[in-house]
């Protein structure tokens, strides 16, 4: 049985939605090893001990946070020690960042909510992003949309969608974002905005049109969507698609195609 210091901080990094790794000595020529558990997590040391050599305790370690980094259970052989290790990866859930609370940002909170997505909203307009139109978003931000993008804690398990409702704004926005080691970044307008917006920061601002390429814009998968609904379901689409490492063709990626 699992001890209760460790139960308690299990709990508690999951209460927290922290990243954390439960690691249990499944096999072993040491019975006395088998039914030991560690808990690893990415920023703080260990708690709990395997009762394995120091060599063994530090190819845990590594291992673990390796596991922790890429959000997949892991099952860790050594056959020369006839030592077997599962390790069980608590993840928090995926942030989607949507920024601008126009007409298409609604149902987008509602299907990424549906899809186990926490879900913060930015706008500058109250009178779009309040707790009445967005109830079930983790954070529904109304302030500065530059600044708040600016200050916003963002890692590589954050999704950005700009749904703003100007260029000007979507610019700010992708300057503040675009070295950011997020997992998506995607754009919302027409072929012929996003080609103006990328011109401009090429030209203006200098950025390098390989940089430009990560950007999903224009944004969303072909499935002829027209409607704010049908729109949300298109850009939620993609974003499942890049997270699981699907097939489907993007919208962004047919364009660049076009242009080659």
């Amino acid at each position: 049985m699992m001890n209760v210091e460790l139960l308690d901080a299990l709990l508690a990094s999951i209460d927290k939605q922290e990243p954390v790794a439960l690691v249990t000595v499944t096999r072993s020529r040491k019975p006395e090893q088998v039914g030991r558990r560690c808990l690893i997590w990415l920023d703080r040391p260990r708690l709990g001990r395997l009762g394995l050599s120091r060599q063994q305790e530090t190819w845990v370690e590594h291992a673990a946070r390796d596991a922790l980094r890429k959000g997949e259970h892991r099952l860790l052989r050594d056959e020369e020690n006839a030592l077997e290790l599962f390790v069980e990866v608590q993840q928090r859930p995926p942030t989607l960042v949507i920024v601008g609370a126009g007409h298409i940002a609604a149902p987008l909170c509602e299907i990424a909510t549906l899809c186990e997505f926490s879900v913060t909203v930015i706008d500058d307009r109250p009178l779009f992003a309040n707790r009445e139109r967005f109830p079930k978003a983790a954070r529904v931000i109304a302030a500065d949309i530059r600044q708040t993008v600016r200050e916003l804690a963002m890692d590589e398990n954050t999704y950005v969608v700009l749904v703003t409702r100007g260029h000007s704004l979507d610019v700010e926005c992708l300057l503040e974002i675009i070295d950011r080691p997020l997992a998506y970044i995607g754009m919302i307008g027409s072929a012929r905005r996003v080609r103006a917006v990328f011109e401009l920061l090429h030209r203006e601002q200098g950025m390098p049109r390989e940089k430009l390429a990560r950007v999903y814009a224009p944004i969303g998968l072909p499935i002829e969507a027209e409607t704010p609904a049908e729109i949300a379901v298109a850009i939620m689409a993609e974003i499942i698609n890049v997270r699981r490492g699907g097939q489907a063709i993007s919208l962004a990626e047919l364009g660049r195609k076009s242009h080659l």
